[in-house]
């Protein structure tokens, strides 16, 4: 069933803009909560991250979103899921200059997430999908996921994902995927579901 929220490509020309959407929307997460617990050092850090994130995923990937800023999401293609040793050595300042004391739970957080992805298929990742909090709850997130859904079962790829928000994983099942495995990160780190969207 076609969405009634436009969703469109994202380019680079829209940096900023995603930065934005996806910085504000995270404020709350859990996982970006138990890197940075202080709530001011996570809106002055989240940019930053995203900053540099941003045009990986694009070079790697695609975004998908409203024209607006009303939502992001960034996609890694199949093959590209992890980021490489070299594109962590190009960008260890940038690392360092957002997570500061609070990189070694960031990259902690960064290695469980990569070991826990599938290595016996290819799949198109969702490696963030936000939506600004005012526009929340308005079907904006479930229209730009449905958006690369379909780009992905147009290829007969499936579509994973992780979330350590526990309110998402029934929005993820009402797009169709399945909780695969839940796990802890290291340290006392927050909890997660890996969830995977097969194709059809």
């Amino acid at each position: 069933m076609a969405s009634s929220k436009p969703i469109i490509s994202l380019g680079a020309d829209r940096h900023q803009q995603i930065v934005r959407t996806l910085a504000h929307a995270f404020q709350e997460d859990p996982a970006l909560s138990w890197i940075f617990p202080d709530a001011d050092a996570r809106r002055a850090r989240l940019p930053l991250m995203f900053d540099f994130i941003v045009p990986l995923d694009l070079r790697d990937g695609i975004a998908l979103g409203a024209d607006a800023g009303e939502a992001a999401t960034l996609w890694r293609a199949p093959g590209k899921a992890e980021t490489s040793m070299l594109d962590s050595l190009l960008r260890l300042m940038p690392i360092l200059r957002c997570f500061g004391r609070a990189t070694t739970r960031a990259l902690g957080i960064a290695d469980a997430i990569e070991r826990s992805h599938p290595r016996d298929f290819d799949f198109w990742y969702l490696h963030y999908a936000g939506v600004s909090p005012e526009h929340q709850g308005k079907g904006w997130g479930g229209a730009a996921i449905r958006s690369g859904i379909e780009r992905a079962n147009a290829e007969g790829k499936p579509v994973w994902l992780e979330t350590a928000t526990e309110s998402n994983v029934g929005l993820y099942r009402s797009l169709g995927f399945e909780v695969r495995s839940e796990w802890d990160a290291p340290d006392g780190g927050p909890h997660f579901w890996s969830m995977l969207r097969p194709v059809g």
